[in-house]
């Protein structure tokens, strides 16, 4: 499955009030999705000493999946594509790679 298609996937998928025109929804979504990746991550330390099992790799997985969904809608609410997202991270990381940034403060290092 490309970017493409799985963003034209995405778009079918999403049901949220004023889609289209709604930065706000899917970015809350974002926020939710990430905090329960943090929530099963943190569990897995707190009650199984750090172990991470097959089954809990699929439950952080899904959730990892839920986080991608709602960054593809987010990219969807501000007019981009999700390729086009990824290519514009792409370049940026390589730009501090080549520059020597990867470490330090500020988004534009």
């Amino acid at each position: 499955m490309t970017f493409g298609e799985y963003q034209e996937f995405c778009k079918k998928t999403a049901v949220y009030p004023e889609r289209g025109k709604n930065l706000v929804y899917p970015t809350l979504g974002l926020v939710g999705e990430a905090g329960e990746v943090a929530e099963k991550v943190k569990k897995l330390i707190r009650d199984r000493g750090n172990v991470l099992d097959e089954t809990t790799k699929k439950e952080i997985a899904k959730e990892v999946g839920d986080v991608i969904w709602y960054v593809c809608m987010c990219a969807v609410e501000l007019g981009f594509s999700f390729e086009e997202v990824v290519q514009m991270n792409l370049e940026k990381l390589r730009s501090r790679l080549a520059r020597e940034k990867l470490h330090g403060d500020g988004d534009n290092r």
